[in-house]
């Protein structure tokens, strides 16, 4: 969340930016409850300070048995108590009006974020490599898929319901073979790799700035305060809430964990095949860092280049684009998209995304560190998705098939896949 104090002196920006995101919350309804509980708290702490002092006389008045004096002032004793409860319970309403509009306050965004009501108003920063051209018909990730024998959607959709699939034999040593390639290189630059409870409380995700925008992206545990994360992102934030930590060096972690999402809202869109499924595999990085702008800029700089490094190791081509003011969420201040050549489509498609949340996440979450000054000041956090399976399975089959059906495995990707140098035909196996 923003500081009050500075949304009090920027209200017209603040403002703006939640008109260009999309999220319909009025400034001028928040300062009328910052206002009013201010006014409401400063009442509340005279008339306890009286109620105190009145406490002191009395009891003065007990022990000097003035007992007349000390009647009276057990009487205005009575009355306070009973302004102070009114005013403690609308001040306790106030609060909780003033909280729930507060929490969908989005943070600020960078200078250099396009301005944009959609992805289509994303631009490009640069692309690395170019689309393969096919002297034959290509066949897409299903055909691919069934002609190895490694998807099966049919039998996910029987299962599970619509976007739900099965991943067999090589279908699935290759989603495995690319999220443990990632996790190596995260490793080898510094992060420290974590197993993250998949189930967390509401609190987690209003922390993390996922609620209260995104109920409807995530499953609830039925009669339960517990939620299916769709990112490690989440857990491994939360990790870290209420406590003070040292970012002398910043904070590098990486998780894999499988996520889920509901994807509401999505119907007829991008539905085909493994594009968007409820249910896949992340390799996610997150850094927490000291709260300065230049620092926070660099290792989003950091972390991008992760992902795109991977993407260059597995011989993809891809495009790197600034996310526009529309298209981004509630909590980022500035993202990145990276987006990787699917032939099928005939388009770029989204794989990877990196963000620097400036201090959001940690104002929520009370991740704070002790500056060279002594004082305490809240972190900064960023997040990117290292890779993400199954999608990745998509250019990555679809780009290194060769006319016979065969694919090809790039060469970073052969230790990973037991040495296997190109995967054969299974058609007819069950």
């Amino acid at each position: 969340m923003l500081d009050i104090k500075w949304i009090r002196e920027h209200g017209k920006l603040v403002q703006t930016v939640a008109d260009q995101k999309g999220i319909a919350v009025s400034i001028e309804e928040l300062l009328v409850w910052d206002e009013t509980k201010r006014k409401l708290l400063q009442e509340v702490e005279h008339l306890r300070q009286t109620r105190n002092k009145l406490a002191l006389d009395m009891s003065i008045c007990v022990k000097t048995e003035e007992l007349e004096m000390a009647e009276v002032l057990k009487k205005q004793g009575r009355d306070l108590h009973e302004q102070l409860s009114t005013l403690e319970t609308e001040l306790a309403n106030t609060e909780q009006q003033f909280n729930k509009v507060m929490m969908l306050v989005p943070n600020i965004v960078s200078p250099d974020t396009p301005f944009g009501r959609s992805d289509a108003d994303n631009k490009e920063v640069r692309r690395e490599g170019e689309p393969f051209s096919f002297p034959f018909e290509l066949k897409d990730h299903l055909q691919l898929g069934t002609l190895h024998n490694m998807i099966d959607i049919s039998r996910g959709v029987k299962t599970a319901g619509a976007r739900n699939y099965y991943l067999k034999g090589a279908g699935v040593f290759l989603h495995r073979a690319v999220q443990q390639m990632a996790l190596d290189l995260l490793v080898n630059r510094g992060f420290t790799l974590y197993e993250v409870p998949l189930m967390v409380r509401t609190e987690a995700l209003m922390n993390t700035g996922f609620f209260p925008t995104g109920e409807d992206q995530t499953y609830r545990i039925t009669g339960e305060d517990k939620w299916l994360v769709g990112t490690s992102e989440v857990p491994l934030i939360a990790c870290f809430s209420n406590e003070v930590v040292d970012v002398s060096e910043p904070i590098r972690l990486a998780s894999v964990s499988t996520c889920f999402r509901s994807e509401v809202g999505s119907a007829g869109k991008d539905v085909h095949g493994l594009y968007r499924v409820h249910q896949f595999a992340k390799v996610e990085q997150v850094v927490l860092c000291e709260g300065a702008v230049e620092k926070s800029e660099q290792l989003l700089q950091e972390i991008t280049q992760n992902a795109e490094d991977l993407l260059q190791a597995l011989e993809l081509p891809y495009r790197v684009m600034a996310v526009c003011t529309g298209d981004m969420s509630q909590k980022t201040y500035k993202q990145f998209d990276i987006e990787t050549w699917m032939p099928s489509r005939k388009a770029y498609g989204e794989t990877h995304s990196s963000s620097n949340l400036l201090d959001f996440q940690a104002r929520r979450s009370q991740i704070r560190y002790r500056a060279a000054d002594g004082k305490l000041r809240y972190c900064h956090t960023l997040n990117n998705t290292a890779v993400a399976s199954p999608r990745i399975l998509i250019p990555l089959l679809e780009n290194h098939q060769e006319e016979d059906g065969s694919i090809r495995i790039p060469k970073a990707l052969r230790p990973y896949m037991n040495g296997i140098e190109c995967l054969e035909s299974e058609t007819g196996k069950a």
